[in-house]
């Protein structure tokens, strides 16, 4: 039972953004039990506007998660305009050519439309996408949902870009043809928005349109048999909604729905779905083609009298354009300039955002210390909680840049050819031209990158893109980078004044990730992952004007994403590493540190200036005493044996340690190590001047050419992040992967840091 409150006084109706939303005006209140949820599946091709139109209906207030059991992205919305006492729910589903599913995401369309979703349950009223352009394509879908049997609209999209194409759809005809209502849409345009949202309401009760398709005698005979065997499984179910899954099961051997039913009931469906196809292949009816054979003499017919030819076919824009944006050499060029300038913006634009964020923390910290009095409280708020927030919103700015080209791109349909383009090198890790956009993503943050893996649809593509994600060299690791460069890397020219060697080491450390993606992938396709490879089919959609509100909401759910997904554990994680940091507080060490401050006082009387001066260096001292006393660096001491083959002692091993919530604390834990502060970064003159003054307990320096080699070389390669594992863990529902990412990404970076330390070593000596 729905409640809605209704108070007294003017009513205004609202957006509903829950069931049972309230009407306000003052005083009174009552329930009512009239709202009816309803449920409306919207489907469609891929690149026929689907979510475009999704948008439009929902108003952009959505919800957006994973369906149950699957990493599959699911968003949710209430119709924009549906009757006061009506919430109507809007289900936007993946993009889908058939019913028979390959895939992940295509098995979780007919599971919505069948009510197999524990979710949503069955839905009163499905939409199907059309692109007006790609008529007969299109209606292939078209015909198997409306075999469901359940009330259907039909929204035909793109008609301007179908005049534009030369091409008139009758649209009342076609709905004549199809027995269902047919509204003809622009939805970049919201052109028709109001009439599509009437029809739904006026269809949701309507009776389900009776076309079906005529299939050879021996594929009916088996078919109704397979469907009596399915509703009795489902306990009288739906008969249209068993007919059509039982014919994409039949005639899908080895496909999804099959391995689906046969685990439900057992292998005795499988030797009933063997002896049916058998008796289709004796008929002469081949089981690959029957199907697209009957429904596309039948759209044939329908197309050749809804669809009429104003004037001859003449190249579109999109098609001139793909002249240069998919030539195998000019493409590229366009492709890698378009890159560098994304990565330009990231770094150039994200970075007075990035400062002005880190300034207003550092200023919030500021506040806090002199608020609170010194002590645990103190330290875990400042040190603790603002450094994990402060972790996650400073590297959002550049999130949000990188999705920004992201969605343009895609929204206007060019990182479809982008994909296109690099499906050739992409082959050589035996992925496809769908992983190159969630490895491009990792460059900015690990993250998102592994988010948008969700568009791959094979799952072993999509795991080995997951695990190497990582590798890419993302922004966090740049901090660390820049300070070992600009310690211990000399600026020596290598191509004149455009490059020196700081530039190529820095540019060579990027490559490392790269380089050692490429074999990583190849093991794992041929290892652990190994099987069949899938070819690869990518529709090109026509070129768009992408949209400013699409382009928006696509942001702000990444950066939504973010912050929620990896944010809330990057957040724990700091917190678990400052208690490790702060802990225990040896008595010893406040003594020995008050009595000088007490000494300090007569020495500087009369000189306030040099007097705040020492007290600041006696609570740097401090600090640096209680961090090396801590849990934390008795950690650092524990692993000094380890990674004293690679040059670091307990130090480097401490910050390290300290790194994994966000790489860049790293910096601030060597400051405060040596008793510089936290408030250090990776330009500090201070920090690098003592870095190359560390020593060993016999005199030998700490910090080399080398050991900074095999810091940056490590770090390329090492998994040091809790939030990536945590987002590994949820888009694989197993903690497995992020295990196995977390052991081989940690033994590389060690081994290879070992032979660059050893190398380098022998090259400088």
């Amino acid at each position: 039972m729905w409640s809605v409150t209704l108070r007294l006084g003017r009513l205004s109706k609202q957006r509903r953004s829950d069931p049972g939303a309230a009407m306000s005006g003052p005083q009174t209140t009552f329930q009512r039990a009239a709202v009816r949820h309803r449920v409306v599946a919207i489907v469609g091709n891929p690149n026929t506007g689907k979510s475009t139109l999704f948008n439009a209906l929902t108003g952009y207030h959505q919800r957006v998660g994973n369906y149950p059991g699957v990493t599959v992205e699911r968003r949710t919305g209430f119709l924009s305009g549906a009757a006061p006492l009506s919430t109507i729910k809007l289900i936007d589903l993946p993009g889908t050519y058939s019913l028979s599913a390959r895939a992940a995401d295509e098995a979780v369309v007919l599971d919505v439309l069948l009510g197999h979703d524990g979710e949503t349950g069955e839905p009163d009223l499905i939409v199907v996408v059309i692109d007006a352009a790609n008529l007969g394509r299109n209606l292939f879908l078209a015909t198997q949902v409306l075999e469901i049997g359940r009330p259907v609209v039909v929204a035909l999209n793109m008609i301007d870009v179908a005049e534009v194409d030369g091409l008139r759809v009758d649209d009342d005809a076609l709905s004549r043809e199809l027995g269902v209502p047919v509204v003809p849409v622009i939805a970049t345009k919201q052109s028709g928005i109001e009439s599509l949202i009437r029809s739904i309401e006026d269809s949701l009760d309507a009776q389900p349109s009776s076309r079906c398709a005529s299939f050879p005698q021996c594929v009916c005979a088996e078919l109704d048999g397979l469907t009596t065997s399915l509703s009795a499984q489902r306990n009288g179910c739906n008969a249209s909604a068993a007919r059509i899954e039982a014919l994409q099961t039949l005639l899908d051997p080895g496909g999804y729905h099959e391995e689906r039913l046969i685990a439900r009931c057992g292998r005795g469906l499988a030797d009933e779905l063997a002896q049916r196809r058998t008796r289709i292949h004796d008929a002469g009816e081949s089981l690959v083609e029957v199907e697209a054979r009957v429904r596309y003499a039948w759209i044939d017919r329908v197309v050749e009298r809804v669809a009429t030819r104003v004037r001859p076919p003449r190249p579109s824009r999109s098609q001139r354009a793909d002249r240069v944006l998919t030539h195998r050499a000019l493409g590229l060029a366009v492709l890698l300039i378009l890159m560098g300038g994304c990565f330009q913006a990231i770094y150039s634009w994200a970075a007075p955002l990035m400062d002005l964020i880190d300034g207003g923390f550092n200023a919030l910290g500021n506040l806090l210390t002199i608020v609170l009095p010194a002590g645990p409280l103190q330290s875990l708020l400042v040190n603790g909680a603002l450094a994990g927030v402060g972790a996650v919103l400073t590297f959002l700015p550049q999130i949000l840049i990188l999705f920004l080209f992201i969605a343009v791109l895609e929204d206007c349909g060019y990182m479809a050819r982008a994909a296109f383009l690099l499906d050739r090198w992409m082959s050589l890790l035996g992925l496809n031209g769908k992983s190159f956009i969630p490895l491009l993503s990792s460059f900015a943050c690990a993250v998102p990158g592994i988010l948008a893996t969700r568009t791959i649809e094979d799952r072993r593509d999509r795991l080995v893109t997951i695990l190497i994600a990582p590798l890419m060299s993302c922004s966090a690791r740049l901090p660390v980078y820049i300070l070992m460069i600009g310690a211990f890397i000399p600026a020596t020219p290598v191509l004149g004044r455009f490059l020196n060697l700081q530039a190529t080491t820095l540019l060579a450390l990027y490559f490392v990730g790269i380089a050692v993606a490429i074999p990583i992938a190849l093991l794992l396709k041929r290892t652990v992952l190994k099987g069949e490879t899938q070819s690869f089919l990518m529709e090109l959609p026509t070129y768009k004007w992408p949209s400013a509100k699409t382009v928006f909401y696509r942001v702000f759910e990444q950066g939504k994403e973010f912050c929620t997904t990896a944010g809330t554990i990057i957040f724990a994680v700091t917190i678990v590493v400052w208690a490790l940091g702060y802990y225990p507080r040896p008595a010893s060490i406040a003594a020995t540190h008050e009595a000088r401050r007490v000494a300090a006082l007569p020495a500087h009387a009369d000189q306030p200036a040099a007097f705040e001066a020492e007290l600041s260096e006696i609570d740097r001292s401090e600090a640096g005493a209680y961090l090396r006393q801590s849990v934390l660096g008795r950690m650092g001491r524990w692993i000094e044996p380890a990674v004293k083959p690679i040059g670091w002692d307990w130090r480097i091993g401490t910050a390290v340690i300290a790194a994994f919530p966000a790489r860049e604390v790293m910096i601030a834990t060597m400051g405060t190590i040596y008793n510089l502060g936290s408030n250090q970064d990776e330009t500090s003159t201070g920090l690098r001047d003592k870095l190359r003054e560390a020593s060993w307990p016999d005199g030998r320096k700490v910090f080399s050419i080398p050991v900074a080699l095999s810091i940056m070389v490590f770090f390329a390669l090492c998994c040091q992040c809790g939030g990536t594992l945590a987002v590994i863990r949820r888009e694989t529902r197993s903690w497995r992967w992020p295990v196995a990412t977390f052991t081989y990404m940690t033994g590389l970076a060690y081994l290879a840091a070992l032979a660059t330390y050893q190398i380098a070593g022998r090259l400088v000596s």
